[in-house]
This record gives structure tokens, sequence and C-alpha cells, in this order.
């Protein structure tokens, strides 16, 4: 990759995220984030330039830089990839670092964010802006749709499907040919051993429904 980084947001995985960039030897230009009380601060040497939002910052993108979107909260997220479409007509690239494995045949889309350790297997299908945190495993077949989020040292059996918005805690295991629906989430820990409706919230082992 030869253009340099912008990375909107400056929380979060941000940092990490500008960890993977520079372990592969890609420049980041800078951090843009919706709070002023970081502007003009710096991550690593990287400075915080301003807003999102700032068409001064955001006419770079696309001629001279790249954008990577570094956001945890699903709905900003959204927000600033519709963004990047509408005004850059760009996609956000994806951040992986180099210690990830993917397989030769597992499908990928733009914007993810895949951290240290983290294995993705044989013929394994992966959307658009998800969050894979260290040691995650998503085993062959499993696909993941855009928006998930998977916590550090998850397991993500083979043949699982993960919803779009789906949120899965740290240290969570989902058994083989198992269903998490659209925005729901998994409490860290947890292991599920049965299909989990969409919006719902599941805890334990094995995990079961928490009523809200």
């Amino acid at each position: 990759m030869e253009k340099p980084v912008i990375i909107l947001g400056a929380k979060g995985i941000a940092h990490p995220a500008l960890e993977i960039f520079n372990s592969n030897q890609v420049i980041v230009y800078g951090f843009l984030d919706e709070d002023e009380s970081i502007h003009g601060t710096e991550i690593n040497t990287v400075s915080v330039l301003g807003n999102p939002e700032d068409d001064g910052f955001l006419k770079l993108i696309g001629k001279k830089t790249e954008a990577f979107v570094a956001v945890d909260d699903t709905k900003y997220r959204k927000f600033l990839v519709e963004l990047l479409n509408e005004r850059r007509k760009v996609q956000p690239i994806n951040a992986i670092h180099q210690t990830a494995y993917i397989s030769t045949d597992a499908i990928i889309g733009h914007g993810n964010f895949i951290n240290a350790g983290v294995m993705i297997g044989a013929a394994a299908e992966i959307g658009q802006h998800c969050i894979f945190h260290s040691g995650a495993i998503i085993d062959h077949k499993a696909k993941i749709g855009d928006f998930a989020q998977i916590g550090a040292g998850s397991v993500i059996n083979s043949e699982v499907i993960i919803e779009e918005g789906a949120f899965i805690g740290s240290g969570v295991t989902i058994v083989s040919g198992v269903t998490i629906g659209k925005n729901a989430r998994v409490g860290a820990g947890s292991v599920v051993i049965s299909s989990v409706g969409n919006n719902e919230t599941v805890f334990g082992n094995p995990a079961a429904k928490i009523k809200s």
C-alpha cells in the first residue's frame, strides 16, 4: 500500500490500529475525532488533526490518502462509513496485523480490524467493517456479517453464522452450526450451544437469554 492512511476515531481500537499500520510499514497521516478536547494531542507521535466531518481533512481521502474507521460504537461506525462512501466515494481499507493468519480461500470485505493472533479459516466469509480482537479464531466456513464485533480469544467454530451488528464478548465459544442473530449480544466467557435470535442478549455456560 503506497498511500498513507487517515484514521477516523482516536479512541478504543484507534491506537492498536495505528500499531497495525506501523507494523506493516504504512504511514498514518493523522487521526480525526469528534472530541475537540483531544484535537492537537498525539498518539504515539501521530497527531489528532480535527473532526471527521471537516471537509478540509476529508478532501485528502481518496486522492492522497486511504481511510480506516477505528470506532467501537457500531452506530457511529456506520455513520462514518456512510460519510466516506457518500462524500469521498471510497471504502475504508482493512487493518490486518502481521501476526493474523487468514486462509488463502477466506473471503474478506472492506474496513475490517483484524488484530494480533486472529485466525480465519478455510472458506470463511467475513463481511465489512467488522472488529476482531486479539486471538479470535474464526473456523472454516463460518460466516460473519457486516459490523460484527468478536472479542479477544473467542472461538467461532465451523459453519457458525454471525449476522450483521452482532457483538461477541471476550472468551466466548460458539459451537459449530449455531446462528447468532442480527444485533444480538453474547456476554464474555459464554458457551453458546444453540442459536440466538435477533436483538437477544445471552450469557453463561450454556448461554441463556437475559430478559431486558
